[in-house]
């Protein structure tokens, strides 16, 4: 018996956190010492998410197959959209450590905010700053990160 698939979102996102989880599982298995639930190696709790995900990816899957599933077919892919996110990424990769992480992180999002079709000055500067200050406050404040904060230039 076949089953049809009803809801294409869901279909391709379960199979994507699965192949993901499976990666996962497998490096954290093949690459480190797993150890014990009692006593934990380096490889026990990214095998544990990793099967974690591949439970979820197979909930959603069959979710997509079920009969009671709402009918939806995959979107046309916004490549526009997709290259402004992976290219932000890319940036704030490379601006990091130069910049430091109040530019690397305002030049991530005024970058990524091009991808979207309503973006607007406004919203994006106080969404820069409004996670600017969320991530200094995290990183750097309460978890003390070593993240050059401001470019060096500036402050030596």
């Amino acid at each position: 018996m076949s089953r049809k698939i009803r809801n294409q979102n869901d279909f391709v996102i379960g199979s994507f956190y699965i192949l993901i989880g499976a990666a996962a599982a497998v490096i954290a298995a093949s690459r480190y010492e797993l150890g014990t639930a009692n006593r934990m190696g380096p490889g026990y709790f990214p095998l544990i998410l990793g099967v974690i995900l591949c439970l979820l990816g197979t909930t959603v899957l069959l979710r997509a197959l079920s009969k009671n599933s709402e009918r939806t077919a995959l979107a046309r892919w916004d490549l526009r959209s997709l290259l402004w996110m992976v290219g932000s990424l890319l940036l704030f990769s490379f601006a990091l450590k130069p910049l430091g992480l109040v530019l690397s992180l305002a030049m991530l999002i005024i970058v990524s905010s091009l991808a979207s079709h309503e973006f607007t000055w406004k919203g994006t500067l106080i969404n820069a700053a409004v996670q600017i200050a969320l991530n200094l406050g995290l990183f750097i404040y309460f978890l003390g990160l070593p993240f050059a904060i401001w470019p060096s230039f500036l402050t030596s």
